[in-house]
């Protein structure tokens, strides 16, 4: 089925990326529009909107993920705050919606907020974005300045920390430096593809306390 995009129905069929010449007005009307939903994804640039219609594989690898840094952050008794879904806006300039995103160092400026204000607000410590469709460029945070994202695509983890002006890829989380933090996705999401996400976080939950 082709993509349907009116002030009526906004439509795209499963894995599709639709970019769109538009203005800022123009991706809060579709916003608007599209309310609740989760599907599909929107995102705004200068001057272009994009919509994408996530697959299932993309769920259940920001799931896995999600429950590795839970699990993780438990284990080392941080403080944390997760949001998902949630919308990232600064006015006139970037409009994006991580796939997870977590205040860990930051947690206690936003504890008990409703709402973030993205202009004076301190962003998220980490966001994870996965990419199965190639919507998504680290870059795309930069207008935040979230200091580490993390990117799972084509079955490999990526880290990436904001340094000076820009994304560097590092080898480990600043949060989890002493933890192979891409093996233990690699091993989880292994399971939960043969077996079940709550295999899976089992199994980690095993191997963590092991190592306690």
């Amino acid at each position: 089925m082709f993509a349907v995009i009116t002030p009526e129905k906004i439509y795209l069929p499963p894995g599709a990326v639709l970019r769109l010449p538009g203005s800022w007005q123009d991706y809060q009307m579709l916003v608007q529009q599209l309310g609740d939903r989760q599907i599909p994804r929107i995102k705004y640039r200068p001057g272009e909107i994009l919509l994408m219609s996530p697959l299932p594989q993309h769920g259940r690898q920001a799931d896995i993920i999600a429950y590795v840094v839970k699990e993780l952050l438990d284990f080392l008794e941080r403080e944390y705050t997760a949001f998902t879904p949630i919308t990232m806006e600064l006015p006139e300039e970037s409009g994006i919606e991580p796939d997870y995103c977590f205040y860990i160092d930051n947690w206690a400026a936003i504890s008990g907020k409703n709402r973030i204000n993205w202009v004076i607000d301190p962003p998220p410590d980490l966001a994870i974005e996965i990419d199965v469709t190639s919507y998504t460029d680290v870059n795309d945070y930069l207008p935040y300045r979230v200091p580490e994202v993390w990117l799972f695509k084509r079955n490999q983890l990526i880290f990436y920390q904001f340094q000076g002006e820009g994304y560097a890829v590092v080898t480990h989380s600043r949060y989890f430096p002493d933890i192979n933090v891409e093996e233990m996705v690699r091993e989880c999401l292994q399971i939960a593809y043969e077996r079940n996400t709550s295999a899976a976080i089992r199994e980690l939950r095993r191997k963590l306390a092991s190592e306690s």
